[in-house]
């Protein structure tokens, strides 16, 4: 169960009791990080489904036991780029239900000061533009990491793109269709604000920490 929100046209949120049930788990403070790491994995591979819709398919023929048959399978080649480290997370899930996809790295911090994005690595394929391309990042705060990582990816050649993440603020949907209206973004949850220090609130607080127990 997903919809478009009828705020934000370029955003779909996912009503999923599933999804919002592990949701509320990963939220809790008292939720250590190896549990955190499985959640998020968790909730990432059963969003796959509703991100993958508009994939482009190609027909193919395929011998079955019995005979020959025509299938379709997605056309080009599926790339995640997780935005470090905290996308990370997330794109284990997605490898769960798509281990076909490849996987581009894109590290990026955001400046306390500023709260601009800074990129620190940049490992893409040559070919990156070759198939459907989605972004992951559990935290679409203030939108600036989320900003700079699609024009880098235009840059590179990427024409199909879409953005998953865990849970977004408005601030960063909005940022995200005024610089970037034909990316669609994918989130289980729409929170309510940024704080004075650009964090998601009621959010889950830093997810890259929660992660890994830093």
């Amino acid at each position: 169960m997903s919809s478009q929100h009828p705020e934000h046209p370029n955003l779909v949120v996912f009503e999923h009791p599933l999804i919002q049930h592990k949701l509320s788990f990963i939220r809790d403070a008292k939720t250590g990080y190896r549990p955190f790491r499985a959640l998020l994995a968790q909730i990432a591979g059963l969003m796959v489904f509703e991100v993958t819709r508009s994939f482009a398919t190609e027909p193919l023929d395929v011998q079955t036991p019995m005979e020959t048959t025509r299938c379709r399978r997605i056309a080009g080649t599926i790339t995640l780029v997780p935005i470090l480290r905290s996308g990370l997370g997330m794109t284990e899930g997605i490898l769960d239900i798509m281990p076909e996809a490849r996987v581009a790295h894109l590290g990026m911090a955001r400046d306390e000061h500023t709260l601009q994005p800074k990129v620190y690595l940049q490992k893409f394929p040559k070919d990156l533009g070759a198939g459907p391309v989605v972004v992951v990042d559990p935290m679409l705060a203030t939108g600036g990491s989320a900003v700079e990582a699609v024009n880098i990816l235009k840059r590179s050649g990427v024409g199909d793109l879409r953005m998953i993440c865990l849970v977004a603020a408005p601030e960063g949907v909005s940022h995200m269709r005024a610089c970037h209206p034909d990316v669609r973004i994918y989130a289980a949850a729409l929170d309510r604000q940024l704080n004075e220090h650009g964090f998601i609130m009621p959010g889950l607080g830093d997810a890259g920490d929660r992660m890994y127990g830093t």
